[in-house]
């Protein structure tokens, strides 16, 4: 069975904007928008495009109204705070302008970013392109330990917690002792980006751009990696504890740490897979519940379950 992959659809497009959120932003960019080509992947209904502007620069901008989507606004709004505060060093993408905009349509959360000239990885996964991917979770832990600015710790998030409760399984009573360990697991005071996938992560000739920052949160160094792979390895990028243990981030986990978060990122995506559909979202939940399943199996072959 095909894994579902990241794409959320619904994605409001440049011309169905007003007029007064494209002055917005012309004039966020000094520049008159003769083109714009919108970027499907990811879950939300904002706008999410690349613009050429008539002196042919191009920029990447965001967009959406609370009434659309209020989820969508505050990532907007949350993304915008976080590239402000990123140095240099870190692979993101330079925030020029980001803000609010209120018209007859609603409340608009807008933000632009320069265009990264990237790609996002093949799915399934190719060999190079995967070995790329992995390494920079190295770059990104380097970069961005200790943390360059305060941020909630992703401990502080309620949503990772209690799920087991909700749920069923043979070895429930340990899934729930290891979902207890979650918060000091997860201690850390490495900035993460707290969404790695490859949706969000862009290839370029010479490194790589990592996109879509709203989630950041303070962990330990090598959470990111252990949330991406999931869905690597649901999209071919081979046996997820295979490529755990090969990777030089799980040199510095406790196993007890692993086994704890790995129930608990098990526990939250199956517990959401199974609530109602998300408005405009229609594929989100398939995707959860693909990313909870290798979770678990993962957990499971460690723990020697059947």
């Amino acid at each position: 069975m095909t894994s579902p992959l990241a794409v959320g659809g619904n994605r409001a497009r440049w011309e169905d904007l007003p007029e007064s959120v494209h002055a917005v932003i012309e004039r966020a960019v000094g520049g008159r928008v003769i083109g714009a080509a919108s970027q499907p992947g990811g879950f939300s209904p904002a706008m999410a495009s690349v613009l050429t502007l008539a002196d042919g620069r191009t920029v990447f901008a965001k967009a959406v109204t609370e009434e659309r989507s209020e989820y969508a606004a505050g990532a907007i709004r949350r993304e915008t705070d976080i590239l402000a505060g990123l140095p240099p060093r870190v692979p993101a993408p330079a925030l020029i302008w980001g803000g609010d905009h209120i018209d007859e349509a609603g409340d608009w959360a807008i933000m632009v970013t320069e265009a990264v000239d990237g790609w996002t990885p093949a799915q399934p996964w190719q060999p190079d392109e995967l070995r790329r991917f992995l390494d920079a979770a190295t770059v990104l832990a380097d970069s961005l330990t200790p943390a360059p600015f305060p941020a909630p710790a992703v401990a502080e998030d309620p949503d990772f917690v209690g799920n087991w409760a909700t749920l069923t399984h043979p070895h429930l009573d340990e899934l729930v002792e290891l979902e207890f360990g979650w918060v000091a697991a997860t201690e850390g005071d490495a900035l993460l980006h707290g969404d790695l996938r490859a949706d969000n992560f862009l290839l370029t000739r010479t490194g790589f751009t990592v996109v879509d920052w709203p989630a950041a949160c303070l962990g330990v160094r090598w959470l990111d990696l252990m949330i991406s792979l999931p869905s690597v390895a649901m999209h071919g990028g081979g046996d997820a504890e295979a490529l755990w243990s090969a990777h030089p981030l799980s040199r510095e986990a406790d196993p007890g740490a692993v086994d704890s978060v790995l129930a608990t990122l098990a526990g939250y995506f199956l517990a959401r897979a199974v609530l109602p559909p998300v408005p405009l979202l229609p594929t989100l939940r398939d995707f959860q519940r693909a990313q909870g399943e290798v979770a678990l199996r993962w957990l499971s072959g460690r723990r020697g379950w059947s």
